[in-house]
């Protein structure tokens, strides 16, 4: 699915939370947005996805308006993970996952089957298999988080929006997460992740760094995330290196005396 947003903002009150941001990104790409706290991540993803509408410009899906999408074909078509995941629902890890398969509940060509098998495989990658019994609520918060990434597996949709889907993840989920998103955009998915991790970010296709709800920079990782840029943004030094083992970098604050 090819994604575009023209000259996307929202206000809320006076103040203005996403100011003319402009993006197209097709089948295939990987893009992360970062940005400080405050800069719009959130509420871009929200737009992107449909959830909010924006106060100017427009969102398309393959070169329709999101705004005239019904609800069922929104869902059809790109699948959310939301900043926070409820914990204290009584659902099993199996109900939470199998929530993603609502949206093909009155689509005759796919049955049952095919839900089993959309949740079995979303289980099985996301290291899941032996928790479908277990309620959500008495899981850890990392657990938690890939339960809910589960679900948006097991969607199935085209576009994957992603907020944050490393909190609370250890090192080894944290990598887990970035090998699944490259499989989808290796499928031909189209991927959008926000990131607080920086040095995550360089092994992603395109970045774009939000600031003040503004785009500061969109393009490559190497191009986009810049030592003298981040320490702009971030307000704070910050150093980028090459990774000692491999083709990566690392992106690190400048400890303060």
């Amino acid at each position: 699915m090819r994604l575009s947003a023209t000259d996307v903002c929202h206000e809320m009150g006076a103040t203005k939370l996403i100011r003319d941001v402009n993006l197209e990104i097709g089948p295939g790409e990987l893009l992360a947005v970062v940005g400080p706290n405050g800069a719009g991540k959130s509420t871009l993803i929200r737009l992107l996805a449909g959830e909010l509408r924006p106060t100017g410009g427009t969102v398309g899906y393959d070169g329709l308006s999101v705004s005239t999408l019904s609800v069922g074909d929104l869902a059809r078509s790109r699948a959310v993970l939301g900043q926070r995941q409820a914990d204290d629902v009584a659902f099993s890890v199996a109900d939470v996952v199998q929530m993603g398969r609502y949206a093909y509940r009155n689509d005759a060509s796919r049955g049952p089957k095919a839900d089993r098998s959309a949740v079995a495989s979303a289980l099985g990658v996301l290291g899941l298999v032996g928790l479908e019994h277990r309620s959500v609520s008495s899981l850890s918060g990392g657990e938690r988080q890939r339960v809910a990434v589960a679900r948006v597996l097991a969607q199935e949709t085209p576009l994957v929006l992603l907020d944050e889907p490393t909190t609370a993840l250890d090192l080894r989920h944290q990598q887990m997460i970035l090998r699944i998103m490259r499989s989808l955009a290796s499928a031909g998915h189209t991927v959008i992740a926000v990131l607080h991790d920086l040095t995550m970010a360089t092994q992603f296709d395109r970045v774009m760094l939000l600031n003040g709800g503004a785009v500061s920079a969109y393009g490559s990782a190497r191009t986009v995330l810049t030592s003298e840029r981040l320490t702009e943004v971030y307000e704070h030094p910050v150093t980028v290196v090459d990774h000692p083992l491999g083709s990566g970098r690392l992106i690190l604050p400048v400890p303060l005396d």
